[in-house]
């Protein structure tokens, strides 16, 4: 029973945090669903704007006109409420954790939702403009370019995962070393087998376009870049370092 006890404990606090990032997104969700049409016709507009004059969206299911702008709006509260989300898991671990892990989740919590945040934002205003300008103005003569919502929709939020993701690249590569998985020694010289692992996951996480692959795979590689220079502050020392270090500090 004594055993039991701890581990029920863990259960209901874990439900708690839980129940209170679903709350969370849903709070946001009730707040903003009122705008969901205001706010699906601003995510369009990068497509809107490439689009020729006899171009169109157009919504060739039933349900399509509600449930597209109401899944948008799912999603972007769910983005907009990660902070919290965030918040309890970090509540939920910290307990857990010694006092030097928690100097260092703090600011990896923080960073990471900047980046993700980063990457949605890049990929909004940097890769859409490109992306669908290079689109349109490939159509066949004689094509009319008449876009669904629902697939624009799909598009796009795959588009915003796939750059949120790809700029937790420092994140990672910071944890790696951190861990002792491996070393920012180690990773600069596997730098050739980063770039084309870049490349090839640009490859697979967007469309199937050299643009948007390469537009990628190349704030993959910066990213990557700036995770050695932080994995370097981060990383601890080895008990060598540790002695050479005293030895120094005694002379």
């Amino acid at each position: 029973m004594s055993q039991q006890q701890p581990l029920i404990s863990h259960l209901l606090e874990l439900r708690t945090r839980l129940l209170k990032a679903i709350a969370s997104v849903l709070l946001v969700f009730i707040a903003t669903v009122y705008w969901a049409n205001d706010i699906y016709q601003y995510v369009a507009t990068p497509l809107m704007q490439a689009l020729p004059e006899t171009g169109s969206m157009i919504a060739t299911d039933v349900a399509a006109p509600f449930f597209a702008p109401f899944k948008l709006t799912l999603v972007l509260s769910f983005f907009v409420a990660i902070p919290y989300v965030l918040l309890q898991v970090w509540s939920f671990i910290a307990p857990g954790l010694y006092k030097h892990e928690k100097r260092l989740i703090v600011p990896l919590l923080t960073s990471s939702t900047l980046l993700f945040y980063m990457g949605i934002a890049f990929a909004y205003y940097v890769v859409f403009p490109v992306v669908f300008g290079f689109f349109t103005s490939v159509a066949p003569e004689g094509v009319e370019v008449a876009t669904d919502i629902s697939s624009y929709l799909s598009f796009i939020l795959k588009l915003f995962f796939a750059f949120g993701l790809a700029f937790e690249i420092p994140v990672a590569v910071v944890l790696l070393c951190w861990a002792g998985v491996t070393t920012p020694k180690d990773l600069a010289e596997k730098r050739p087998y980063i770039i084309v692992g870049a490349f090839v996951t640009g490859m697979m996480l967007t469309p199937p376009d050299i643009i948007s692959q390469t537009m990628l795979a190349i704030p993959m590689l910066i990213l990557f870049e700036g995770g050695l220079i932080a994995a370097k502050m981060y990383t601890p020392k080895n008990d060598d370092d540790e002695v050479n270090d005293s030895e120094q500090e005694k002379s």
